[in-house]
């Protein structure tokens, strides 16, 4: 009845809306979708290997890198000593005041504990200070600011997240979002290797994850891995608009 009233151009320009419409509503837009998705390659492989969901491991033991922040409590303490917390410079040192400065970079906590007892000890020495008591030496982290995973690709937030030791490709994922053209189900892992040795690429069963609680690959993610989410072409406006 409408239709019957409108000049023949506005039937025109009815009809060309109302099929780009029926385009996109759910069903006719995933057809499309699902033509683009095909054409995005499936990479990595799956390792059972893999430390995972319900079977983790524990972290290889910290090495302290820049621009870490160390908390340092010396016993006695040196003359002149008023530092509690020292970062970690570009040039792996830590700046310990009267005592010189001291070489951290890919030590240990414990290492760096038995390096600083014995810059003081030298240090004590050189200017004939008595030492009635050998020096013992407190390090802890007291803020990680090394030790990153990365998550890539067609998310609603890229970038780099402080890793802690429990998260697995499942946090990552959630933690950077997905957006409306985003093909979880074709990511992977891309984990970080010696000079050449193989690339190690996982695949990440993302349906198996979401819909069947499978934890085969929500593998356990350790410094320096990469999460990629790759994703269609975004929507255009109409689509964004209505919700596709």
């Amino acid at each position: 009845m409408i239709a019957g009233m409108l000049s023949a151009p506005c039937r025109r320009t009815l009809v060309v809306v109302a099929a780009v419409c029926l385009s996109l509503v759910p069903g006719c837009a995933g057809t499309g979708r699902k033509h683009e998705a095909r054409r995005v390659p499936d990479r990595g492989y799956i390792d059972p290997e893999q430390a995972r969901e319900l079977d983790k491991v524990t972290m290889p033991r910290y090495v302290v890198e820049p621009p870490d922040e160390l908390e340092v409590n010396i016993k006695p303490a040196p003359p002149d000593w008023n530092l509690s917390a020292v970062v970690v410079q570009q040039d792996g040192m830590i700046d310990l005041g009267f005592a010189g400065d001291v070489y951290v970079v890919g030590l240990t906590l414990e290492e760096i504990e038995l390096k600083i007892a014995q810059q003081l000890t030298a240090a004590a020495m050189q200017q004939n200070q008595k030492i009635d008591q050998p020096y013992r030496v407190s390090v802890r982290l007291a803020n990680v600011q090394s030790k990153y995973y990365y998550v890539m690709g067609a998310v609603t937030t890229q970038g780099r997240f402080p890793i802690k030791g429990n998260e697995t490709v499942l946090d990552a994922i959630l933690q950077a979002g997905l957006k409306t053209n985003s093909l979880p189900e074709k990511a992977y892992l891309v984990r970080p290797h010696p000079p050449g040795e193989p690339d190690q690429v996982l695949k990440i069963d993302w349906c198996g994850i979401k819909e069947r609680g499978d934890t085969l690959t929500d593998y356990q993610l350790f410094p320096g891995d990469r999460v990629v989410v790759p994703g269609t072409k975004p929507p255009g406006l109409i689509a964004t608009l209505i919700g596709q």
